[in-house]
């Protein structure tokens, strides 16, 4: 059990962080892994501010949209092989976003404690948090250990949390994406989104949940 500690704002004593677009700085990563798709289904290319106000969960509707039909037998596997490959060669040139390290630094030093939930793969989240150097922040992290049925984090945050046994109400979940808050409404945590990730702040403030503009403003606001 994660210790409880002095709560901050509305209870929260602990951080529950997405990775992709919120600790890691992956928007052009992503952005060039979505155009290599639309290149191989005869789309044309999408601009960065385009992507971010289209890309929502779940991925196959959202792309069937994109590409203007619904996918034969084999495509959304072919898309999603295409998509990750390229990606991931564009995975090395992406870095921490501004003020990662030293905001969970300073959310460990105020002694609340944090753990890591991603929808990427486990096995590939594992390396990369640990190459970056930021395990030690972290009372758990968790990559998709395996696919739901419905391509969402709510049910991933559910496990993720109860192996720690921590209590919805004292979770503040930060991510970058309208899901992010989906998940976090319906386990009964709190949520704040910061727009620096894979979707604009327009999209994010229609969740109702504070949008912040960096990470160090994200947790700022837990201490107002």
């Amino acid at each position: 059990m994660v210790e409880q500690l002095p709560a901050s704002r509305d209870g929260v004593r602990h951080i529950v962080w997405d990775w992709n677009g919120t600790l890691l700085d992956d928007n052009h990563a992503n952005l060039a892994a979505a155009n290599h798709v639309c290149e191989l289904f005869g789309r044309p290319a999408l601009e960065l501010e385009e992507w971010r106000r289209i890309f929502r969960r779940p991925l196959v509707p959202f792309y069937e949209e994109l590409l203007g039909r619904p996918f034969a037998d084999g495509e959304w596997e072919r898309l999603n092989t295409a998509y990750n490959s390229h990606y991931q060669q564009f995975l090395p040139s992406c870095d921490l976003a501004d003020g990662a390290r030293d905001t969970l630094r300073g959310w460990r030093e105020r002694g609340g404690s944090q753990s890591l939930l991603s929808m990427a793969a486990h096995e590939h989240l594992v390396p990369l948090v640990t190459e970056h150097g930021l395990v030690p922040h972290f009372t758990r992290v968790d990559g998709r250990h395996y696919d739901a049925d419905v391509d969402s984090k709510a049910e991933h945050l559910v496990h993720h949390l109860a192996a720690q046994d921590v209590d919805p109400a004292t979770v503040v979940l930060i991510g970058d994406i309208d899901d992010d808050a989906h998940a976090a409404r319906a386990v009964g945590a709190n949520a704040i989104l910061v727009a620096t990730g894979l979707m604009s702040r327009e999209r994010l403030e229609t969740t109702g949940y504070p949008v912040a503009d960096s990470l160090t403003e994200a947790v700022r606001m837990l201490n107002g």
